[in-house]
């Protein structure tokens, strides 16, 4: 039987390859891609994809590797892990993720993947395990993405979590033909990983050609139908009574799931079983008492445009900007409920207000819809003028400023020409000022004080020198994944760093302002050839410090003191490309 899917799945790899200014292995690209698929769902992002690919030696059998918690993904800097966390930030029944995923190009699926992390998994969800001792079995980079979830287990412990491990293997094979023996040892693998801890709950997933391809031929629909009671309509806003049926019918995709990427403007995250949310759960739950609509303050949608077919609104380009947490605890109170649930009948008012392709004015109803509530200041940067100035000239260049989390992955722009937020306040923390431990030990949390985001989006410096600094950080990390002998350790440890340098050898002293690199985005750009002299004087220096101080080299990248060992190294200057 033809197996058209697989023509078209690789005809996929085969585009994405050549969207690459620099090649990287077929193996990896395939990794990056079955954890881009595997996670569809949870809407990550390409840099946090990139982040947790970490196949290669000593890689437990799995070559994906991601912890999540309430949906978002966990990083070295996130809160739960810190020393000083108080469990009791978290809501009880917090959402606890691991998924594990094995990639592989062959046209099957093997026991011995299944084997390999069967007995992988063992020893690293045991957590009376030292990492010490993972480490003499596993690659640092397996054992530091494990890590993730094993501590965020035990510092939510008294939470009680609602914990869920997956794993995916996914091939370029045909799930229809899988042999028996590989599917019995994938059950008796999602038992093993529903032992993790009692109540855990497991989930053993094979992704074939058909479905990868499946996967990613879906395309997020933001056109969506709201069925209304009643409605008033003044110029380009809306207001309209919605039964709590035709609203849960709203937020689901085609499977039935909720429709996440709605949200991507709302400038909160879902807080979970907090006293709010319980409170309107109960409200919805609660017929006998006042109209739900009386009790809440509804939900505020934006759209590109809107129209009307009798008693159902037809709406373009929606985003929820407000309410998500009601929108989420209606969803989850009455998404699985009978159809004649008495609750589903209630009414929730919903804003409807059409803005065009109006950016701007989509921008000042997110922030006036939230300025009621204690949004911390860091929720609201990517609605900053001086943002939404770097996306416009981005965009005028070809590239893609992701304001707003995969926007333009979601309408199909390439990854490779897509920078986020933090990925420029990371380039901007090591080539403009210098800091590349700040950019390597603090990926999530680098934005969150005034002084910090004041320092990097600054309206002294030249949009041109952001573009460059985006360019010069995807140029370096494309590099670092071309060479084999860089492991994925090495990548996390270092990318910033070997930034550094470059840009220090570029300018000819070290740099610590971004308006030095100025003169230099106008003028030059970073070669392979010099990257490969980089990135030996950054690990040549590794290892000389590594052998003074007997730090670990995770360690080493994310202090200051190596950071000083470097700015301390006579380097010679670049002999840089014409940028022309």
């Amino acid at each position: 039987m033809v197996n058209n899917e697989l023509v078209l799945l690789d005809q996929v790899l085969v585009q994405r390859e050549a969207e690459r200014t620099t090649p990287i292995a077929a193996d990896y690209a395939f990794e990056l891609f079955a954890c881009e698929q595997a996670l569809r769902e949870r809407e990550l992002s390409s840099e946090e994809i990139s982040d947790g690919v970490i196949g290669g030696g000593n890689d437990g059998g799995f070559d994906g590797i991601y912890a999540l918690l309430n949906e978002a993904v966990l990083t070295e800097d996130s809160e739960v892990l810190a020393a000083d966390f108080v469990a009791t930030k978290y809501p009880a029944r917090s959402k606890l993720e691991l998924w594990l995923v094995q990639a592989k190009r062959e046209e099957s699926f093997s026991e011995t993947a299944i084997e390999k992390a069967s007995d992988s998994a063992r020893r690293l969800l045991n957590l009376s395990e030292a990492e010490e001792d993972l480490l003499r079995l596993y690659s640092r980079a397996v054992v530091e993405r494990i890590s993730l979830f094993r501590k965020a287990l035990r510092a939510l412990a008294t939470r009680r979590p609602t914990v869920t491990v997956w794993f995916v293997y996914a091939s370029r094979g045909t799930t229809s033909d899988i042999n028996a023996k590989v599917e019995i040892k994938g059950r008796d693998l999602q038992r093993q990983l529903a032992g993790v801890i009692t109540g855990a709950e497991a989930h053993v997933e094979f992704l074939g050609a058909v479905e990868l391809w499946q996967r990613v031929n879906s395309v997020p629909s933001y056109t969506s139908e709201l069925e209304f009671q009643e409605n008033v309509t003044r110029g380009n806003g809306h207001v309209a009574l919605v039964k709590l049926r035709d609203y849960v019918k709203f937020l689901k995709d085609e499977d039935g799931t909720l429709r996440r990427y709605i949200f991507d403007w709302n400038v909160r995250d879902y807080q979970g079983d907090v006293e709010v949310n319980r409170e309107i759960g109960d409200s919805i739950k609660d017929v006998d008492s006042p109209e739900f609509w009386w009790l809440n303050n509804g939900i505020t949608v934006v759209c590109s445009s809107a129209s009307t077919v009798s008693k159902t609104y037809i709406l373009d380009n929606v985003q929820v900007v407000n309410g998500l947490q009601t929108s989420y605890t209606i969803f989850n109170e009455l998404s699985a409920v009978e159809e004649t649930h008495a609750a589903l009948d209630r009414a929730v008012l919903v804003r409807i207000l059409v803005t065009g392709d109006d950016l701007a004015t989509r921008d000042r109803v997110i922030r006036a819809t939230n300025r009621q509530t204690s949004v911390p200041a860091a929720s609201l940067r990517a609605t900053d003028d001086i943002q939404r100035d770097i996306e416009a000239y981005f965009l005028g260049h070809g590239w893609f400023y992701d304001r707003r989390k995969n926007y333009y992955r979601n309408i199909g722009k390439s990854s490779e020409k897509i920078i986020s937020i933090p990925l420029l306040a990371q380039a901007v923390m090591a080539m403009g000022l210098g800091r590349p431990d700040n950019s390597r030990a603090r990926p999530s949390s680098l934005l969150k004080r005034d002084e910090d985001y004041k320092r990097v989006f600054s309206r002294s410096v030249p949009l041109p020198t952001y573009l460059w600094l985006a360019e010069s950080q995807k140029k370096i990390d494309a590099f670092l994944l071309s060479d084999p002998s860089v492991t994925a350790q090495e990548r996390t440890d270092l990318r910033f760093h070997v930034a550094m340098v470059a840009a220090r050898r570029l300018v000819g002293q070290s740099v610590v302002a971004v308006g030095q690199l100025n003169s230099t985005a106008r003028e030059k750009t970073i070669s392979d050839a010099d990257l490969h002299e980089c990135l030996e004087l950054v690990r040549e220096a590794q290892v000389d410090f590594s052998k003074a101080s007997g730090d670990s080299p995770d360690k080493i990248a994310k202090g200051p003191d190596f950071v000083l060992h470097l700015s301390s190294l006579k380097f010679d200057p670049l002999a840089a490309d014409d940028g022309q």
